[in-house]
């Protein structure tokens, strides 16, 4: 569990990627950074947001590196501490003895993950949302997953949520002043408002929810599966995708016995392509297990690319029925041994590339349809859960036979609302989301 903020812990971690490089940057956070400043340079009485240039030492005096020092004073840091950033020479053995040293001042110790993040949510300067949309920055594989991170770590969710609850905490305190000076005669009309009010925040919320998911698809990946029966194509369609040898290609029906992943960029949109076994009766054991696996992964994909073989056309095979109910895209791949070739089917080669570009059309308008790339988009499940929440609180809110009970729905409400910002004292969700951050973030 990452200890609380405000101890006097003073933390310390290596803030650049990990491994030898030209420059790595060493971030230190808390009440003891002068302590570490004088101990590792000399310095005293540093200005803030200045670099000095100063060779560092040990307690021993033995010299480590000459590095940049950034001081910044809180709170117009990171964190919202003091906090200070040596910038030393990339090597592991720089990166180790600087970091030595640093523990050799009392009080410090070794940065948990999300530490430095999990402080700048707790001192105000940033909220949930925008530390998340930082993680997810952090991690963004494409230029579109990049613009939804930014916009997020810029506030973007997190000011729409609060604007939100700080609408139902202004009802609130006109309710609570009804409840607690019953004598006073409650203008009818403004119980009204309140509640028009709270039935058009409902509808809002309810529309945001409408998206089908689709700033969450962006965020983790559009899920591809490619299912069909054993020897109709399917490792070579997925090498023709990715133009990588991604899956081993054989006659021998059953070759394909787990799920094969490959991660690709298409136009901005990240995919996850995933070539699975063979779908048919009468497998044994090891064959059955991938055939289940490939059904499990059909059921949770976004698009099913089904590919029939087309040296057996007219005969199609038909999906399984738990995926009736998916998008999918139908294929007739070996259009070289097709005997004719209807319109109005997609017919193609994965072995010489004849059809794939048709095929990557179909996927690219699929994309665009399924994947947002608006700002403000829910982009995590549990934002999901709570706004869910909020609106059957307000709902329930519309109907409650006592002012009392309106107040407490609204409550409920504005709650569920601080808990995607973090406006709420929360130190478990906290250690819940921040235990999925990089040390030194």
């Amino acid at each position: 569990m990452i200890p609380s903020y405000n101890s006097a812990d003073t933390i310390y971690a290596l803030s650049s990627g990990a491994g030898r490089g030209g420059v790595a940057v060493i971030r230190v956070s808390g009440t003891k950074v002068l302590d570490v400043i004088k101990h590792l340079s000399g310095l005293e009485n540093p200005k803030a947001r200045y670099a000095y240039f100063r060779r560092l030492s040990n307690a021993s005096g033995q010299a480590l590196d000459n590095a940049l020092v950034l001081y910044f004073k809180g709170p117009y840091s990171f964190t919202g501490e003091d906090v200070v950033e040596f910038q030393v020479h990339g090597g592991r053995s720089v990166i180790s003895a600087v970091m030595q040293a640093i523990a050799e001042v009392k009080g410090c110790r070794p940065a948990e993950a999300g530490e430095y993040s999990r402080r700048a949510v707790v001192n105000g300067k940033m909220d949930l949302t925008e530390a998340e949309g930082l993680m997810d920055l952090i991690n963004a594989e494409t230029g579109l997953q990049r613009a939804q991170a930014y916009s997020q770590m810029n506030g973007v969710l997190g000011k729409k949520y609060e604007g939100w609850r700080q609408d139902l905490k202004h009802h609130m305190a006109y309710l609570e002043a009804f409840i607690d000076f019953p004598e006073e005669d409650i203008p009818p009309e403004k119980l009204e408002r309140i509640d028009m009010d709270v039935k058009e925040l409902a509808e809002k919320i309810a529309l945001h929810l409408d998206d089908d998911k689709k700033g969450q698809k962006l965020r983790d990946g559009f899920q591809i599966a490619i299912v069909g029966r054993p020897n109709a194509g399917k490792s070579s369609l997925i090498n023709a995708l990715t133009q990588k040898d991604v899956a081993i290609v054989s006659q021998t029906a059953g070759t394909t016995r787990d799920v094969v992943e490959a991660h690709l960029d298409v136009g901005g949109f990240p995919v996850i392509l995933a070539d699975t076994a063979g779908l048919r009766e009468g497998a044994e054991e090891i064959e059955t297990e991938g055939i289940r696996r490939a059904v499990k992964r059909a059921e949770e994909a976004d698009l099913i690319l089904h590919v029939q073989d087309g040296s057996r056309y007219p005969v199609a095979e038909k999906l399984p029925i738990s995926l009736s109910d998916k998008k999918v895209i139908t294929i007739w791949n070996k259009v070289d041994e097709m005997t004719e070739i209807p319109a109005g089917i997609l017919c193609l080669s994965a072995k010489t590339g004849q059809g794939v570009d048709a095929l990557w059309q179909l996927i690219k308008n699929e994309l665009t349809d399924s994947i947002s790339t608006a700002d403000g988009v829910i982009t995590r499940e549990r934002y999901r859960v709570a706004l869910t929440e909020c609106v059957e609180a307000l709902n329930r809110s519309l109907y409650a036979p006592e002012l009392e009970l309106k107040a407490e729905d609204l409550r409920m409400a504005a709650r569920a609302l601080g808990r995607i910002t973090g406006r709420i004292d929360t130190d478990e969700l906290l250690d819940v989301i921040f235990r999925d951050f990089c040390i030194g973030k």
